[in-house]
């Protein structure tokens, strides 16, 4: 009897594999989360299910992966040394060298005119399949800024005010990364915090400008306790939304106070983000990361 369950068992692949080679089968997902590949919709096995693509089902186990399936996705699709993209920008490059000028979106490359120098370079980071892909662009390389303390009527006090909101705010509904040496001793700190006051303030400031409203907004700080970089390489995640501010825009990141790259010794940095409206930060907890170290918090 085991033999001949083997036997159906082997009979049935055999059949999904030939049936997903003629096109003609139906992939998809139950809100139980199970997998099922079958040869017409009446066969589906549960309500509610989500048809898909064969190489659009997600991983059984996601959450046995280093990161969210949605960030190993946004991280396929926008990895620059993807050969997909190699494609456009490969188009790009020629037109440039037959001077046809550059198109809009074109990254300086090393060494030409107008590229970044050597001391500016984004730092990258690596994915989980080994991919580097470039980090955000440090604070050196951005345009003029359009909000910053002054415009948003912020003093030293208020200042220091805000870094005492953060740390406060690690008691209540921590949110924090503490990078160590191999002994175990200190480097670096960050966290995170929301202040509604300074949100308000800060969106109006931005709408003035032309920003959106209804976004959220998060703090955060920076402390080195030695010599070193501090970039501010942050993923946000919730549910299937995956999103990575850009540096160089103060309307999605921005610093309040110390600057990015190399910090001495005790040197702070105080900024904020501005998260997209698809977030929402009063319903459900956040999973956030920076370079390699993750974590999940609740505001």
């Amino acid at each position: 009897m085991r033999n001949s369950g083997l036997r159906l068992a082997g009979a049935f692949v055999l059949c999904a594999a030939a049936s997903a080679a003629r096109g003609d089968s139906v992939t998809g997902v139950c809100p139980d989360g199970s997998i099922y590949v079958v040869q017409h919709e009446s066969q589906i096995p549960c309500k509610r299910s989500k048809q898909l693509e064969p190489a659009e089902v997600p991983p059984v186990r996601p959450s046995y992966l280093p990161k969210p399936h949605t960030w190993q996705v946004w991280a396929e699709q926008n990895d620059p040394n993807n050969p997909y993209n190699v494609v456009d920008q490969a188009a790009q490059v020629r037109a440039m060298g037959a001077g046809q000028g550059a198109p809009g979106g074109v990254v300086a490359l090393p060494g030409s005119a107008g590229a970044l120098p050597d001391s500016a370079a984004a730092p990258t980071s690596a994915t989980p399949n080994g991919i580097e892909t470039t980090a955000a662009a440090p604070l050196s390389a951005a345009p003029a800024r359009d909000v910053g303390p002054l415009d948003l009527g912020l003093g030293e006090q208020d200042l220091a005010d805000l870094f005492a909101i953060v740390e406060l705010s690690q008691e209540r509904a921590p949110a924090r990364f503490e990078r160590e040496t191999a002994s175990g001793d200190g480097v670096s700190r960050v966290a995170f915090a929301r202040s509604r006051a300074f949100e308000q303030r800060l969106l109006e400031a931005q709408l003035t400008r032309g920003g959106a409203a209804g976004d959220q907004v998060l703090l955060f700080s920076a402390r080195s306790n030695r010599a070193e970089d501090f970039w501010p390489n942050f993923t946000f995640v919730q549910q299937h939304i995956t999103f990575q501010p850009d540096a160089s825009s103060d309307r999605q990141l921005g610093v309040l106070q110390g600057h990015l790259g190399q910090l001495n010794e005790g040197e702070v940095v105080l900024g904020y983000i501005v998260l997209p409206t698809t977030m929402d930060l009063d319903a459900r907890e956040i999973e956030i990361y920076w370079d390699d170290r993750h974590t999940t918090a609740r505001f």
